[in-house]
């Protein structure tokens, strides 16, 4: 049995010896554009993936997900990576996505390192943080460290869009987070530990008018004007609930509001001289992990109802859905990965709520404690100068060892 004071040491050494590694293997999963939507390169993308695990000595299944083909074509079928490391049932889940957000140029699939600095699409968001929790497996494992658990590998595409198609379809199937005793999720969290995030409900409003031609306009029903009732009805209830405040850490003050967002996208009409016989909108609806999910859904289709009563015709479509979640910054697994920061760089670990949706809302259903905290700036992650600091990489990987080992190893578990 290694000593726990030298277990710090044999990992920080190991993934020492891991650097290049991490570089190249970073630096292939950037060239590879997993462009979504609409969800380019995805199997190509898992089968690199699954070949480093394989390498390391991991078994994985590849979860084909049903009617996921999109477009008609076989190129954009989603797939699913599960694998795990260690014996037993208590399990620490490291759960990552491979999707990135489209690029500016295709120049940001061909990633290049300056000043320390790994640029390209998805260095941040998250394929660095990938490699990381890939790769911290590779040092517990170097490191002849036995677990009394196992570490479990989720790797998903579809999280830029919702994760319907991903995490989503992976809970229903009953296939996520089975013994979970916590989730890690190397979001580009700045340097921070996300141990909260809100609920979303976002949806694309269309309101049906009548066309007709400009000069007959009285023959026609204006859905622009139409959409303009529904507009200030959702005003009124957007200064009834952006007011609410959550309690969980975040900066700057103004991000403490509950959020509600009309028109991210508006579309509609034809030309300038024809009444517009159909125009729609979205909202985006955060809420706080405060505030009931269920409930605040609800308020919002009731006003569509009573919208409806007025004689507008409308349709909502749900874009995407989700519950907040949260965990105690006392909780044992994030006092463990609080302290693993602090051995592991030197600065004290803080805790704040994310300004955003995760995917560790899957795992608060069944009752698993969740953390974000990966390399990356948030701020940059889906910009054409997206980049991953190197060392933030490397440190990471040394983080979710060491956090694995004290919460899976019998001689290192937390009081």
């Amino acid at each position: 049995m290694i000593a726990r004071a030298k277990i710090k040491s044999l990992i920080v050494d190991a993934v020492s010896s891991y650097h290049d590694e991490i570089l190249e293997f970073t630096q292939a999963l950037v060239s590879i554009p997993t462009v979504n939507p609409p969800g380019r390169s995805y199997l190509a993308c898992v089968q690199a993936i699954a070949s480093k695990l394989q390498e390391i000595g991991l078994e994985t299944t590849i979860v084909k997900v049903p009617g996921s083909m999109g477009h008609g074509s076989k190129a954009h079928r989603r797939y699913c990576l599960l694998s795990f490391y260690g014996q037993g049932e208590r399990t620490l889940y490291f759960h990552g996505h491979y999707d990135v957000v489209p690029a500016s140029s295709e120049a940001q699939f061909r990633p290049y390192v300056q000043d320390g600095k790994l640029f390209g699409r998805g260095s941040s968001d998250m394929k660095g943080g990938l490699a990381a929790m890939i790769f911290a497996v590779k040092a517990i494992q170097a490191c002849g460290i036995e677990l009394d658990g196992r570490i479990g590998l989720t790797i998903v595409p579809d999280e830029e869009t919702g994760g319907a198609l991903g995490a989503q379809y992976l809970f229903n199937a009953g296939l996520l987070g089975k013994d979970g005793i916590g989730i890690f999720l190397p979001e580009p969290t700045d340097g921070l530990i996300w141990n909260a995030s809100r609920g979303a409900i976002s949806l694309r409003v269309t309101v049906k008018g009548r066309h007709a031609h400009v000069c007959t306009h009285y023959e026609g029903l204006n859905a622009f004007e139409q959409m303009l009732v529904v507009a200030d009805a959702l005003l009124a209830l957007k200064a009834e609930v952006e007011p609410h405040r959550t309690r969980f850490q975040i900066e700057p003050e103004a991000a403490r509001h509950s959020i509600l967002l009309l028109g991210g996208r508006c579309e509609g009409g034809t030309n300038f001289n024809s009444v517009p016989d159909e125009c729609s909108f979205t909202v985006d609806r955060r809420t706080n992990p405060e505030e009931d999910f269920e409930a605040e859904k609800q308020g919002l289709f009731d006003l569509f109802d009573r919208l409806r009563q007025q004689g507008i015709d409308l349709e909502v479509e749900i874009l995407q859905e989700g519950g907040a979640s949260s965990t105690s910054e006392d909780d044992p697994v994030a006092r463990v990965l609080a302290e693993s920061v602090v051995d592991v760089t030197g600065k004290p670990a803080s805790f704040e709520m994310c300004p955003g949706f995760l995917e560790t809302r899957f795992y608060a259903l069944r009752g698993i404690p969740g953390l974000a905290y990966g390399p990356g700036l948030l701020s940059i992650s889906h910009g054409p100068g997206e980049f991953v600091r190197l060392n933030d990489v490397y440190n990471c990987t040394a983080i979710y060892a060491l956090s694995a080992v004290r919460l899976l190893a019998p001689t290192c578990r937390p009081e």
